[in-house]
Parts: structure tokens; C-alpha cells; sequence
């Protein structure tokens, strides 16, 4: 009996060490959080290229809220989070106010918050630059769940089209798609 118990002190004080590294470990990736997106979204600079959009910059409403003489902005960007509370003016007019408010990463690895501002007639924007540690900041850590999702999404496709682009081709030299050479 006596080997169980020491076994079982030897499982909890295992136990209690493994606790208390997460919790540090916790605690440092906490610490340099913005560091951590710094680096992801440098990383993802290939997916923003592929599959980011080009954001309205400034266009006209018609009668149906229909947008026309519209401009984009000249980089892809992908948006990773919505402001639940916007800024009362934009930084560059204090006379226009924001209706909406958006965290984006541009395919030059830069984060932004993207203002949009309407009078009814015209909706215009401005990209106001922020660091990582600000992007957690102001959005949360949805910003990382978001880009990570990208990239992980983005992986999957580009493994889908892969293993499909495969079987077309062996399709084509009446093969299985599991044989390297034509029949």
C-alpha cells in the first residue's frame, strides 16, 4: 500500500507543477501578447495577399443605399474585429462622425482601424494606423481567434485544391489518384 500512496503523492505533486507552469506560461504569453500578433500577422502576409479585398475608401449612396463612383483603398485588407463602442469624430475631421468601426490587416502586415463615417450622400473612411498591443486592446482577443481562423481556413483550401487538383489530373491519365504513373 504504501507504494500506491507514494505513486499517488508523486501524481499530485505532478499535477500541482504542471498547474503552476501553465499559469506561468499563461502569464507570459499574456505579457507579450501584441508581440504574438506582431509575428502572426507577419506571418500571414501571403494569405491577406490572397485572399483579402480591396475596402470601399469613399463612394456615393443612391437612392437605395447603393453605392456608386466608388474608390478602394489600393491594399488588401482582411477584417478581424468590429468596435462595439466607435470613436465620436475621426481623428482627421473632427466634424464627421463614425458609424462604424473595424480592426483590419492590411497584406503589409500593418494593423488599422478603419473609420467609416455617412452624410446620407457620401460615405468615406480613414485608416488610422495601430500596433498589435493596441489592436488586443480596442478589439479584444477575438483579433487573434480571427486571424488565426484565417489562416487556418485559408490552409484548408489550399489543401482541398491540392488533393482535387490530384484527381483531375490522374482523371486525365486514367489513373487512380493514388498512382504515380498513366495506365
Amino acid at each position: 500500500m504504501d507504494e500506491i500512496e507514494a505513486g499517488f503523492t508523486k501524481i499530485m505533486q505532478m499535477i500541482e507543477e504542471t498547474k503552476t507552469q501553465d499559469l506561468e506560461l499563461s502569464e507570459e504569453v499574456k505579457k507579450h501578447k501584441g508581440k504574438l500578433l506582431g509575428r502572426m500577422a507577419a506571418s500571414a502576409i501571403p494569405v491577406v495577399k490572397s485572399v483579402g479585398l480591396y475596402l470601399l475608401k469613399i463612394g456615393k449612396q443612391g437612392t437605395k443605399n447603393d453605392l456608386y463612383d466608388a474608390n478602394y483603398y489600393t491594399e488588401k485588407m482582411i477584417i478581424l474585429g468590429k468596435a462595439e463602442k466607435v470613436e465620436a469624430v475621426r481623428p482627421d475631421d473632427p466634424n464627421k462622425k463614425v458609424t462604424d468601426q473595424f480592426c483590419v490587416l492590411s497584406e503589409k502586415g500593418k494593423f488599422y482601424e478603419l473609420m467609416y463615417s455617412s452624410d446620407g450622400f457620401i460615405t468615406d473612411s480613414f485608416l488610422k494606423p495601430i500596433d498589435p498591443a493596441t489592436a488586443i486592446g480596442v478589439y479584444g482577443y477575438d483579433v487573434i481567434l480571427m486571424l488565426y481562423a484565417a489562416m487556418h481556413d485559408y490552409l484548408k483550401s489550399e489543401k482541398d485544391l491540392v488533393e482535387a487538383l490530384e484527381k483531375v489530373v490522374a482523371y486525365i491519365f486514367g489513373r487512380t489518384p493514388d498512382q504515380k504513373t498513366p495506365r
